[in-house]
C-alpha cells in the first residue's frame, strides 16, 4: 500500500509540493485548501498527468479534512505570504491562528503522522504546531535549513563556477535574517571555502543567503519563493517515507543541544521513518556559536509574543 501525504494549502508552495510528491509515485496525496474548487482543480490537473509520467499514485483535492485521515506525513503551507517590505515576523499572529486551526484538524485525524510546518515565520509556527498537536518532539519538523543551505550552496557554486554537488555547507538557526551560514565547516571538493573566496566576498554571499527569501519577494512583487522551498520539503518527505536517514538541516525542538533549550531552531538532524532520529551536534567556532544563540533569541521573542496573544 502506498504511503499517504497531506498538503494543507493549495497556493504556490503547497501545490508544487503536491505535484512533486505525486510525480515521484510512492505516495498518494491529499491537497487541502479553504477556497472552493481550488484544491480539487489542481489535484485533477495533476492526476491527469499520471499517464504521461507513468505514475499510478492518487491525488485528490478537498475543502475539508476527512480525506486526510491516517496520513503518514502532513505538510502545512497554509497562511498568508510575504509581501515586499514585509518581514517573516510580520506574519506572526495571523499565521499563528491559521496553523492552530490546521493542526487541530489534522492531528486528530492522523495521530501518528509527522508534521512538517512550512508556514512563516517558520520556527515559531513549528513551536505552535508542537504545542497544539501535543505530538512527541520527533514528529514535528520544520522546513527551513534545507532551503537556506540550498541557497548558500547555489551562490557559492556560482561564485566558483563549480557543480553544486561538490559544495558542502550548512545553514543553522532561525529561518530569518539571523540565520547562520556555517562558513567554518563549508568546503568545496574538500577544500575549505575560506581558502577559495576572499573574506569580504564571502561575507557578501553570507548576507545574500540571509536575505535570499526577500530577494525573491522583491523580484516577484506579488508572492514569494516556491520552487526551491517545495523541493526542500520533498527531500524531507522522501527521507521520512523511505526511511533514508539523511542528515539534513531542519527546525526541531531542542532540549539543551547547542546550548538551546525549549525552542524550535534549525540544526542538522537524522531524518527517518518516525521523523527525527537524532540531533547531530558538530563543533562551531565561538563566533558561529554566538550567532546561533542570537538567532535562537530572535525565535524566542516570537514565541513570547505568541504566548501573550494566547
Amino acid at each position: 500500500m502506498r504511503k499517504k501525504v497531506t498538503v494543507v494549502g493549495a497556493g504556490n508552495v503547497g501545490a508544487t509540493v503536491a505535484q512533486r510528491v505525486f510525480d515521484k509515485g510512492y505516495a498518494d496525496v491529499v491537497l487541502v485548501d479553504i477556497i472552493e474548487g481550488l484544491p480539487q482543480g489542481k489535484a485533477l490537473d495533476m492526476l491527469e498527468s499520471g499517464p504521461v509520467l507513468g505514475t499510478d499514485a492518487k491525488v485528490v483535492g478537498s475543502n475539508g479534512y476527512d480525506e486526510t485521515a491516517n496520513s503518514d506525513v502532513v505538510v502545512i503551507t497554509s497562511g498568508i505570504a510575504r509581501k515586499p517590505g514585509m518581514s517573516r515576523d510580520d506574519l506572526l499572529l495571523t499565521n499563528m491562528k491559521i496553523v492552530t486551526s490546521v493542526v487541530t484538524e489534522v492531528a486528530k485525524r492522523s495521530p501518528n503522522s509527522v508534521l512538517l510546518p512550512v508556514t512563516n515565520p517558520l520556527d515559531a509556527m513549528a513551536q505552535r504546531a508542537f504545542q497544539v498537536s501535543k505530538f512527541p518532539k520527533n514528529r514535528v519538523v520544520g522546513m527551513a535549513g534545507i532551503l537556506d543551505t540550498a541557497r548558500f550552496r547555489t551562490f557559492l557554486a556560482q561564485e566558483l563556477k563549480v557543480s553544486v554537488e561538490v559544495v558542502s555547507a550548512w545553514v543553522l538557526g532561525g529561518h530569518g535574517d539571523t540565520m547562520v551560514p556555517v562558513v567554518g565547516s563549508t568546503n568545496v571538493g574538500g577544500v575549505p571555502v575560506a581558502k577559495l573566496i576572499p573574506k569580504a566576498r564571502l561575507d557578501e554571499i553570507v548576507k545574500r543567503t540571509q536575505n535570499g527569501g526577500a530577494e525573491i519577494v522583491n523580484l516577484l512583487k506579488t508572492g514569494s519563493a516556491y520552487y526551491a522551498p517545495s523541493a526542500a520539503v520533498v527531500q524531507m518527505v522522501e527521507s521520512i517515507l523511505l526511511d533514508k536517514k539523511q542528515i539534513l538541516p531542519c527546525t526541531v525542538y531542542l532540549e539543551g543541544e547547542y546550548g538551546i533549550k525549549g525552542l524550535f531552531v534549525g540544526v542538522p538532524v537524522k531524518l527517518g521513518a518516525g521523523g527525527v532520529d537524532q540531533v547531530i551536534q558538530f563543533d562551531l567556532t565561538s563566533e558561529e556559536s554566538a550567532a546561533l544563540q542570537k538567532s535562537a533569541a530572535a525565535v524566542a521573542e516570537l514565541v513570547e509574543v505568541m504566548k501573550k496573544a494566547g
